[in-house]
């Protein structure tokens, strides 16, 4: 009586050399994960190129390293009493400073009134004007370090 089990010599040549080629399923998961690391290496690439934030001095600005016209980010603390906003619209009006230099800005919208002093490190996002008016789009208030001395706060 014969075993109704093939012996696996006893199968086609074809098969048992398909069943051992480059794609076994050894080779089809080192290339699966091979595939996943490139992906996640890309995205983890491209999120922390997003993130990384590159501003301008408010000199730097007006000392002409930035082009007029072309998207930009600019950092500045807000000159006392220059902020004015229109009573009707959205429009807000202000000063920023590098403690050198001025730089007047517009912004169109609304504005983290919370941290809005002159205390605070101002990040604007826009374009510089030919007219010497930087165009806000969006407003980046950092809060103070709140590890200061007070004494420092009040030389500064």
């Amino acid at each position: 009586m014969q075993d109704s089990v093939p012996n696996p010599s006893q199968q086609p040549p074809e098969l048992a050399e398909s069943a051992r080629g480059l794609l076994g399923g050894r080779g089809k998961l080192i290339i699966a994960v091979g595939l996943l690391v490139i992906a996640l290496g890309y995205l983890a690439f491209t999120a922390f190129q997003g993130a990384t934030v590159f501003y301008f001095t408010v000199g730097e600005l007006l000392g002409g390293e930035a082009d007029v016209g072309e998207p930009i980010r600019v950092n500045g603390k807000l000159v006392p009493d220059s902020f004015q906003r229109d009573t009707e619209g959205t429009i807000a009006r202000f000063i920023l400073t590098d403690g050198q230099q001025l730089l007047p800005a517009v912004h169109d919208g609304i504005l983290p009134n919370l941290f809005f002093n002159e205390h605070s490190e101002i990040v604007l996002q826009g374009y510089y004007g030919e007219d010497g008016v930087f165009q806000s789009q969006m407003v980046i208030v950092k809060c103070p370090s709140k590890y200061v001395s007070l004494a420092e706060e009040q030389r500064a």
